[in-house]
């Protein structure tokens, strides 16, 4: 006789935990990728015009060592056209720990 509402109970709360694992948990959205906004006539020839004189290699692109050797007065004048003068930002490293005396 308790077999049957052993085997209630059993069936009942493996019906409850097989409702809970199907419903699914939602994803989280999506980040929203940053829209650059497109560059004006000004800003395409500064970018020309900096890297006819700054592209040592003639690749048609900076590499950071040609970046590196754009001059202050080309910098101002990217930063005041709303360009970016540096590229990617390199990422920080993480800081050395000082090393252990014994004393």
């Amino acid at each position: 006789m308790k077999v049957f509402p052993l085997l209630a109970l059993t069936l009942s709360l493996i019906g409850g935990v097989a409702a809970y694992a199907a419903d699914p948990v939602p994803a989280p959205a999506p980040a929203p990728k940053h829209e650059r906004k497109p560059l004006t006539a000004d800003q395409k020839a500064l970018i020309k015009e900096i890297t006819a004189k700054y592209d040592t290699n003639k690749d048609g692109k900076l590499s950071r060592e040609e970046r590196a050797k754009i001059s202050a007065e080309d910098q101002a004048k990217m930063e005041k056209a709303g360009l970016p003068v540096g590229g990617k930002k390199a990422k920080a490293k993480p800081p050395t720990p000082a090393p252990a005396t014994d004393k």
